[in-house]
């Protein structure tokens, strides 16, 4: 009844490979121009974007307390 833990399927090589890339992809990583450029776009400027419209907006808009009809806007 204990069986010797076989796959019913035949593991493929490709997945088998890109699995090993996936985990082991830190020990391969190198700073180039195109993944700072890319690091710098989602650690800096989209998050900088984001803050600033939001300092921009502040206060504008009130959506509580409105009766049908009533303005959303505040400025």
């Amino acid at each position: 009844m204990a069986g010797h833990h076989h796959t019913p399927l035949q593991m493929d090589p490709a997945l088998i490979k890109y699995a090993n890339m996936m985990s082991n992809r830190h020990k391969y990583f190198r700073w180039t121009g195109r993944t700072a450029r890319i690091t710098f776009a989602y650690v800096v400027a989209f998050p900088a974007f984001i803050g600033y419209l939001g300092y921009i907006t502040d206060g504008k808009w009130d959506m509580r307390g409105k009766k049908r009809g009533d303005t959303i806007a505040e400025f």
